[in-house]
Order: C-alpha cells, then sequence, then structure tokens
C-alpha cells in the first residue's frame, strides 16, 4: 500500500469515527446549548440579508409599543397610572380602525375587571368587536397534568390550565391566541409553538393557537372559522403534529415599523377633534398590527437570537411574518449532515496526516474551520439550519486523532532522524528531512553522489612529531573547519578516519546540483586551511596541506552497522575511486583532483583543466581526470592552454613533442608540478616511444 492510500485510508477511518462520536453527543443532547449559541451567531450574521421575510415585514407588518415613554406621556399628560385604562387601548384599536389596518392582535392580558369599572370594559370590548379581525390573548400555563392527553393516547404537549380574559373581551375578540411560550433550555426563544392541545377533556380534538398563528389564520380566507373546528388529526397548514419551528428573526433596521402608543393615541383623539394626526394613518393601512409591551417595568421583555431584551411582541410577529411567507428555518436531514460531516472530517484528517511544514497543518486547521462555518452561514442565509458543533466536533476528534497518530508515527520518524543525523548534517538538511520524512530512504539505495575524501599530507610524520594533547587539539580544529564548510554547502559527513575525510552530497536528500556544491566544498577547504596554515605553524610548528579527491557516479547509500550502531554511509566503486583521486593527488602535486564526470557535472562552478588519464588500483578502465583550483569567475592559469597542448600531443602518441613543452612548464620559479610530473615521464620512457601510453597507471593508492 503506498503512504498515499495508507494515508487517505487513516484519514477516512479517524473521519468516520470521530463523525460518529460527535454526531452520538449531538443526539444525545450533550452538545445542544453549544450549537444553539452558533445559530444565534448566525442569526445576527444573517438577519440583515434580503428574504422574503424581511420584505414582508418591512411592507405588512407594523408594530405599536407601549414603551416608558409612552408611560410616561401618560403619568404627565392624564395622570395615568398603571394599569391603564382601558378606554385608552379602544383608542389604539379606533386608530389602527380608522388607518385601515388588516389585522390586529393584542399581546395584553385582561384576565381581570377594569379597576376603573364595567363601563371600562365595555368601552374595551366595543372597540375590539368593532374592529372585525381582532385577536386577544389568553395564556397556557406550562405546569399541566398529561391525564386527558394519555387517555386520548396523544404524544405530543401536555394539556395546560389557561387563564382566559374576562367575558366582555373574550366575546368581542374574533379569536384568542396564546401568548405563553416555551424558550429553549437557556432561555431564548429561536423556536415557537404554533399552538397549543385544549387541556379540556371533552374537548380534547381542540387547539388553542398562538397569537402570531391566530392572527395568521384571520388573515387567509375562512381562517377564523377554522380556528374553532379544525382538529387535530388533520390540517392543511401544519399537519398531524403540533410543530414548534425554529423563527427567522428579522434585524430590526429591515424589519417591521415600530410605534409609540403615546403618539398612535394623540394622533387618535386628533382625529375625533377634526385635527391633522401627528401619525400619519397610512402607515398602518393594509397592514396586520401587533400591540404590545416594550417598558421595562410591565415584565414583557424575553431573549431572542438578537436581542435578550427584546419585546414578547416581537417573537409574535416574527411568528407571523415566517408564516406568511414559508420563513421557518428548515432543519437539515440528519443523514446528509453526518454525511457531509464525515466526509470533512476525513478530508481534513487527511490532509493533516499528508501536511509537511506547519503552515500547512495551520492550513488545515483553519481551513477545515472556515470551510464548516461558512458553509453553516451560507445555509442559514438560506433560511437553514446546518448543525455546526457535531461537525467541528467531528472535525476536532478527527484532526486530534491525526495529529496524534502523525506523532506517534511520523513523529517517531523525525526523532530518529534528529538522532541519526544530528552529527553528520547541517541544521537546514535535516530541517529539510523533518519537513518530509519520506523523502529519506534509509534502508539503502543506489543514487548517483558526488564523494569528497581528504587526506593530510604527511599526518603520519605529523602525529610522531606532535605532543598527544596538541596533537589532538590540532586535528580537532583542522576537523571543524573542513566539516564547518562541508555542512554550509549541506553536504552529508560520512564519517572521520584519522585526519581523513569522507563526505558526499545528493542523499539524503536530492541535490540537482551536488558536484557543484563538493567542487566548491573543495576549494573553500584548500581556502580556509590555507589561511589557518600559517597559525597552525606559529602554534603547532607544522606545515598542514591537505589533498583531496572528487568523483560523481552511482553507489550504494543508506545506513550500514549493527542494529544499535550504524552509520549512513556509501558503498560502491565510485566512493573507491573518490579515495584513489584523493591519493594520485602526489603524482601530479595537486591538491585537488577531480574526475571529469564531477567537472562536468559541476557546469561551471569552477575553474579546472584537465590532467590526463589514470588507471588506478582495483579498476580496468582509465578516467580523466582534472585539477580544480578555483571558482567560477576567478582567474585562470596563463599557462593552461600550453598544457592542454601538450596533453593532446601525449594523447596522439606525440610524446617527443610535448616533452619540451612539458619540461618548460615545469621548471623554474613558477613551476607547475603537473607539467614536472609529466616532463619526468616523458623523460624516463623517452627510450622506448613505441610502448608510450598516455594512461597513469597507478601501482598504490
Amino acid at each position: 500500500m503506498t503512504p498515499l492510500r495508507s494515508k487517505a485510508g487513516q484519514g477516512a477511518l479517524l473521519g468516520l469515527g470521530a463523525t460518529a462520536l460527535a454526531c452520538l453527543l449531538w443526539w444525545s443532547g450533550a452538545l445542544e446549548r453549544a450549537e444553539n449559541v452558533t445559530w444565534d451567531w448566525r442569526v445576527r450574521l444573517t438577519a440583515g440579508t434580503d428574504s422574503r421575510t424581511a420584505e414582508f415585514a418591512a411592507d405588512s407588518l407594523a408594530v405599536i409599543l407601549l414603551d416608558q415613554a409612552s408611560l410616561d406621556w401618560g403619568q404627565e399628560t392624564s395622570g395615568w397610572s398603571w394599569p391603564w385604562p382601558r378606554e385608552v387601548y379602544g383608542a389604539v384599536i379606533g386608530f389602527c380602525k380608522q388607518a385601515g389596518a388588516a389585522t390586529l392582535a393584542f399581546d395584553v392580558l385582561f384576565t381581570e375587571p377594569s379597576v376603573y369599572g364595567m363601563a371600562d370594559d365595555e368601552a374595551l370590548a366595543e372597540a375590539m368587536a368593532d374592529f372585525g379581525p381582532f385577536v386577544g390573548a389568553l395564556f397556557v400555563h406550562e405546569a399541566s397534568a398529561r391525564t386527558a392527553l394519555d387517555r386520548a393516547g396523544g404524544d405530543g404537549p401536555a394539556p395546560s390550565p389557561i387563564t382566559l380574559p374576562i367575558p366582555e373581551v373574550a366575546a368581542a375578540a374574533a379569536v384568542l391566541g396564546n401568548v405563553s411560550d416555551v424558550p429553549d433550555a437557556d432561555g431564548i426563544f429561536r423556536r415557537a409553538s404554533l399552538f397549543r392541545l385544549s387541556p379540556d377533556p371533552d374537548l380534547l380534538d381542540r387547539r388553542i393557537p398562538s397569537l402570531g398563528f391566530a392572527q395568521f389564520e384571520l388573515a387567509r380566507p375562512g381562517g377564523a372559522a377554522g380556528l374553532t373546528s379544525v382538529a387535530a388529526e388533520g390540517d392543511p397548514v401544519l399537519g398531524f403534529r403540533p410543530p414548534r419551528p425554529v423563527l427567522r428573526y428579522v434585524a430590526p433596521d429591515r424589519a417591521w415599523p415600530q410605534y409609540g402608543a403615546a403618539a398612535v393615541i394623540q394622533s387618535y383623539l386628533q382625529m375625533m377633534e377634526g385635527a391633522e394626526p401627528t401619525l400619519d394613518p397610512a402607515s398602518l393601512r393594509g397592514r396586520h398590527v401587533l400591540f404590545g409591551f416594550s417598558a421595562p417595568g410591565l415584565l414583557d421583555l424575553r431573549p431572542t437570537p438578537l436581542s435578550r431584551v427584546a419585546p414578547g411582541v416581537t417573537v409574535h410577529a416574527t411568528v407571523l411574518a415566517d408564516l406568511m411567507t414559508d420563513g421557518f428555518i428548515a432543519g437539515t436531514p440528519p443523514a446528509a449532515a453526518a454525511l457531509v460531516h464525515a466526509l470533512l472530517a476525513a478530508l481534513a484528517a487527511w490532509l493533516l496526516l499528508s501536511a509537511r511544514r506547519s503552515w500547512q497543518t495551520g492550513l488545515v486547521l483553519l481551513g477545515g474551520v472556515a470551510i464548516l462555518l461558512v458553509w453553516a452561514w451560507a445555509q442559514a442565509a438560506a433560511g437553514r439550519w446546518w448543525p455546526v458543533v457535531p461537525g467541528l466536533g467531528g472535525q476536532v476528534l478527527a484532526m486530534a486523532g491525526a495529529l496524534v497518530l502523525a506523532w506517534s508515527t511520523e513523529g517517531r520518524k523525525k526523532r530518529f532522524i534528529s538522532q541519526a543525523f544530528g552529527h553528520y548534517l547541517s541544521p537546514a538538511v535535516i530541517a529539510a528531512i523533518m519537513e518530509d520524512p519520506d523523502k529519506l530512504q534509509l534502508g539503502g539505495e543506489r543514487r548517483e553522489l558526488t564523494i569528497f575524501f581528504s587526506d593530510l599530507a604527511g599526518f603520519t610524520g605529523i602525529s610522531e612529531k606532535l605532543d598527544p594533547k596538541d596533537l589532538v587539539v590540532l586535528l580537532n580544529e583542522y576537523l571543524s573547519d573542513m566539516t564547518d564548510i562541508i555542512l554550509q554547502e549541506q553536504g552529508t559527513l560520512d564519517k572521520y578516519e584519522g585526519d581523513a575525510i569522507i563526505a558526499f552530497w545528493n542523499a539524503p536528500l536530492d541535490q540537482p546540483d551536488h558536484a557543484a556544491r563538493a567542487c566548491r566544498t573543495a576549494v573553500l577547504c584548500q581556502r580556509r586551511l590555507a589561511d589557518r596554515r600559517a597559525g597552525f605553524k606559529v602554534r603547532f610548528g607544522v606545515d598542514l596541506h591537505m589533498r583531496i579527491g572528487l568523483h560523481t557516479g552511482p553507489v550504494t547509500v543508506g545506513n550500514m552497522g549493527s542494529q544499535d550502531r550504524f552509520d549512513y554511509t556509501v558503498l560502491g566503486d565510485a566512493a573507491n575511486l573518490a579515495s584513489r583521486l584523493e591519493g594520485a593527488n602526489k603524482v601530479f602535486g595537486t591538491a585537488v583532483m577531480a574526475s571529469q564526470a564531477t567537472v562536468a557535472a559541476a557546469a561551471g562552478a569552477v575553474i579546472s583543466r584537465e590532467l590526463g588519464d589514470l588507471q588506478v588500483v582495483g579498476r580496468q578502465t582509465a578516467v580523466t581526470v582534472a585539477e580544480i583550483t578555483g571558482l567560477a569567475g576567478d582567474q585562470a592559469p596563463g599557462h593552461w592552454p600550453e598544457y592542454a597542448r601538450a596533453l593532446e600531443l601525449c594523447r596522439g602518441g606525440r610524446p617527443q613533442d610535448a616533452l619540451p613543452l612539458f619540461a618548460g612548464l615545469g621548471s623554474g620559479p613558477a613551476a607547475d608540478p603537473a607539467a614536472a610530473a609529466w616532463a619526468e615521464r616523458l623523460q624516463s620512457e623517452a627510450d622506448e616511444p613505441e610502448a608510450f601510453a598516455a594512461v597513469w597507471s597507478l601501482k598504490g593508492k
């Protein structure tokens, strides 16, 4: 199984398991309070968006509020204390009648006779009856016995005692609507009971509409008759069970116009006197009007998703608007939500398991949450409640599981890498491996590397000359300087063998420019040693010179050793050849010798010249070698073209013509050691020109 498929499978299992657990918690009700809070946020974000409900509320509804300003006005101008005379409400009803309101609902309970006498009640009843489509208020109590409903075999809301208005008001209203309701567990009115079942044991099939539903029925043709005769076994609008739909609230600036009771009463009195009213009656013409309290002392403030102190009549107005436009918030099928959440959680877990960098992990964490939140917001704007908390819970659980799994697998791999490579890789290379451990092949692989092999000239004599303590100090300083450069060029330090250094490039990570890095390292190491040479001479009394061999070719690379102790090293002919080239520097008097394969792969990163062709111990074929003396942009020695001509003469079988050229280059103050080596060899073989071969055959290492 490929790592991708394996991680996809792991992500799927994590997503399914996490979502299943989150959904179980959701269906058990454990997450309901948290989900309700997120819904309130969505309501506040989407309440100002365009909708049929908002359009209807603004064009066809109006609310009259008995607010604190109206109470103060009544006290100051007429000496009205609370409760107000009921004929005052008659003035409100009269204005709505004169204005041509379509329907009128009062969210006010008139359960006791007026303290101002029977005439006061009669005045109110007369105004209500005169208006026509008027909805009065009753109150269904929550403390109820289920006896009657149980007898009927019902499973809906329990029958409850009812507080009715006084007979005069009850008789005058076209219909009575229930103004009580049950909020959610946290006290917020997000849902509404459209009707309650009658508590009368003899009328178990009767329903009691809510205030908003009663006004909605009045607005429908034949609705008033339906309110007194529709039985629970069938309803063309609601179906069988008494529903509690989720309300679609509208932002105050997009909702119905609101008017203070004082302005309405003053306008009615002005109209009765033939004066111009303060409030234009046309503002209510054709509208469905609701009257309620908003003064804090009247104790009819209800918390909603939009406000913690909304007038209770706001809830009834929202019910009416939602009924008129079929604007209630739709639910989401549990199976569909669970499927989408499982897919998102699985995707998030898979992406998290596949993330290679910390910013990718952060992007997955934030992206998964953002996608779900944006989707839920879009659904809310479209009138659907998409459950957020179970989705977030599933994603959080899935991503937490993915992080734990990644820590236990990828983390273990990274800890191994840090321990295994910390001493011979640069921090930058280790960091790159940490970002994508799967790139690392530690079990052994065949790949092309550039191998670096260095040694100090005459180190045996140096070690015999120096005190052991001084030798250790000298060697440590030298090796530290050289190693710093190797790691700076992101090479892999294979090992130290006494004074020798073995390193390579293009493993464990791919480095397309591995040859250039190795060649550059060789030049920089020689320059660093040249800078330190005088200091070493003063302190230790020795001259340090190093020889370097470079070769590029295929080798086997991997962890080799015992289970408890191993090295990440190379094996193969290419590694052996790099070692032989280091030793071949002694033949030509050079400091850095590289195979032609390395020089060609370095692609102009350094300046070099061909030295000739060598056949080293252990190889049947010759290899072309070159000397590297500087970096790209440095000045090449002026005599190199003449050396190249002499080399071509040798390769062309004309050693006698090459000899004077090499002899001239290899003598004098600016003698070229490589040319001197050629001149010496050609001189020694001058007696047998027919046996001459341009290839150098090395007999030792």
